[in-house]
């Protein structure tokens, strides 16, 4: 695995904040960043940033509460809650994976556990409870299959964490906008991943054999714009699922002259099949040399490992980018060619707008300097012993960001 580390505390760029001595508690209330057992990796890692920043600040880090695997299993099965400390009014912020390769816990087991951590927080007194959700699992369930009796599992969900209590949902990368209007009146913040994913790739700028592939018509806007900020040419799949889990390409449209490196970019991997299928067709039918692959989500499927492997072999795969919103396994983890950002500071950036009543509108819809860092994960207690080789920084466009905010008392 191919990890880098980002310098975020000196020169222009995102990161690059000054945050502001309010000297007074939020009018939310006490801050608490709280998790269920599979979200513990990423709300430790964010309250470790969000403390730092507090002491860089010259506050206390002692004001950052942490509050850890508040669910647990009864021996019938059964999935409970329980708050070691009060938690009454604080502005909680509850972190949980849905989708948790590295544990037995089912996508299933993880939601239940999120809906009785909410409550348990909304019992015992939290003036809020955000909820923060880096994967947001049954999205691809917004709507029925065409001529098929099939439930709207994504509303559904929707109402069951409504109806536990949550105040607000955070998520990276939602794969349906639709899906935010199934939370009515809640506010969903789905942040977005194209200016990630333009400095990811800004490599690739300007450069007329290079073009960016939607592996279906359903990312093709995302795709658009990142193109377009990355000033080259963009190609749309034409697929269909003749069974789920299973995609065949019809077409891929698009100019291909003089094109010879494909950046396939979507929001997920499960299986692997629709990117398996979609570079196999850019090489045998297009011409292409160099495959690039991008997602924000990957579900550590070992089928998906199988047919990145055949792709790295026999089809010029180079690359494999993606994110810790789902914790990656030690056998995805092994691919040399695969790189994994952290979402860590993004969500401790977001924590900190939220929690002082300040706008997300500028750093996180759609703007291009919207960019996590790319850091390493040797402690994400995934395996002791891991040691990483840190490579040359990335840098970042000068930008006026909105300045951090925090409490000095």
């Amino acid at each position: 695995m191919s990890e880098t580390s980002v310098n975020t505390t000196s020169g222009g760029g995102q990161f690059n904040q000054e945050w502001i001595h309010q000297g007074r508690e939020s009018s939310r209330g006490r801050l608490l960043i709280a998790s269920c057992r599979s979200g513990d990796y990423m709300a430790r890692r964010v309250a470790e940033d969000y403390r730092r920043r507090v002491v860089e600040a010259g506050g206390n880090q002692q004001d950052v509460a942490l509050l850890q695997s508040i669910d647990f299993q009864f021996s019938d099965g059964e999935t409970g809650a329980r708050l070691e400390e009060d938690v009454s009014g604080t502005d909680a912020f509850l972190f949980q994976s849905l989708a948790d390769p590295r544990s037995d816990r089912s996508i299933d087991q993880n939601l239940m556990a999120l809906l009785v951590s909410v409550r348990a927080l909304r019992h015992w007194g939290a003036n809020y409870v955000t909820v923060v959700l880096p994967y947001l699992a049954y999205s691809r369930q917004d709507r029925p299959t065409k001529f098929r009796r099939e439930p709207t599992t994504a509303q559904l969900v929707a109402d069951l964490i409504k109806e536990a209590g949550a105040s607000r949902v955070v998520t990276w990368h939602m794969h349906s906008e639709r899906i935010r209007g199934f939370y009515g009146s809640t506010p969903v913040d789905a942040l977005e991943a194209v200016g990630m994913f333009v400095r990811l790739y800004q490599r690739f700028a300007g450069r007329d054999d290079v073009i960016a592939i939607s592996p279906d018509t359903g990312a093709t806007k995302f795709v658009t714009r990142i193109a377009r900020e990355l000033g080259i040419r963009a190609a749309v799949t034409a697929k269909f699922r003749p069974r789920p889990e299973e995609a065949q390409v019809s077409d891929i449209m698009g100019d291909f002259e003089g094109k010879r490196v494909a950046i396939i970019i979507d929001d997920m991997i499960s299986t692997g099949g629709t990117v398996s299928e979609v570079a196999r067709r850019l090489v045998e039918d297009k011409g292409i040399e160099e495959i690039y692959i991008g997602v924000s989500h990957n579900l550590c499927n070992p089928a998906a490992r199988e047919r990145l492997q055949e792709l790295r072999e026999s089809y010029g795969l180079q690359e494999v980018v993606v994110t810790n919103s789902i914790p990656q396994t030690d056998l995805l983890r092994s691919l040399p060619y695969l790189t994994v950002v952290d979402l860590s500071e993004t969500f401790s950036r977001v924590i900190n707008c939220i929690h002082y009543n300040r706008s997300l509108q500028d750093p996180f819809y759609g703007e291009t300097r919207d960019v996590p860092r790319i850091s390493p994960e040797e402690d994400f207690d995934y395996e002791e012993g891991n040691q990483v080789t840190l490579g040359s920084e990335l840098s970042f466009p000068a930008s006026d960001p909105p300045s951090w905010t925090g409490s000095t008392s």
